[in-house]
């Protein structure tokens, strides 16, 4: 397209024209597509990338009447969508990187004060469990022992271990279910 046709097209498509957009857009959007692609490697998200600034073109359409070279301000939009782009991957990496390098945390005040009480509930619970029983959560959870281990030092069988491991957690959900209902 030469400039003498292209400067009619964006004075039309600058008054409102669709058929002058229409004409503009079939004509640039493979171009900026592949313009995009080649700095994104991403043809489905060039495709878009130049949707959106062809949209943006139609909704700011009044503004072209000061545009000098339709190109060159299509391409200098495009070189501006692809920095966006980039600005944002970088934002978003960083925003993963932070909460990965920090502990987990709780969001606020009450999610502690609740964590707090629910492992109060569960020492408790433990606290009054028999001796065996607590003595085989305390090496499971606690220590982190496997059944095995705790079956070895204990010279019990595994079963026993996993019957008592099955009781203490059934021990510490009542206790829980009975202190929630107190709460609610």
């Amino acid at each position: 397209m030469n400039n003498a046709i292209e400067e009619k097209y964006v004075k039309a498509l600058s008054e409102g024209d669709q058929k002058a957009f229409e004409v503009l857009f079939l004509h640039y959007h493979p171009k900026l597509v592949h313009f995009i692609t080649g700095f994104i490697k991403n043809n489905e998200q060039a495709r878009d990338m130049a949707q959106d600034i062809f949209l943006s073109i139609w909704n700011d359409k009044e503004k072209l009447s000061l545009v000098k070279s339709f190109k060159a301000y299509l391409f200098k939009m495009a070189k501006n969508v692809i920095c966006n782009y980039y600005d944002h991957i970088v934002v978003d990496e960083k925003f993963v990187a932070e909460q990965l390098a920090r502990p987990a945390e709780f969001e606020n005040s009450e999610d502690i004060i609740f964590a707090r009480q629910l492992q109060d509930m569960i020492d408790i619970a433990v606290s009054q469990m028999p001796p065996q029983r607590k003595q085989i959560y305390t090496m499971s959870r606690i220590d982190g022992l496997s059944n095995n281990e705790i079956a070895e030092k204990l010279n019990i069988n595994k079963r026993t271990v996993e019957n008592h491991l099955t009781a203490a957690l059934s021990d510490i959900r009542k206790a829980i279910k009975v202190c929630l209902l107190f709460l609610c």
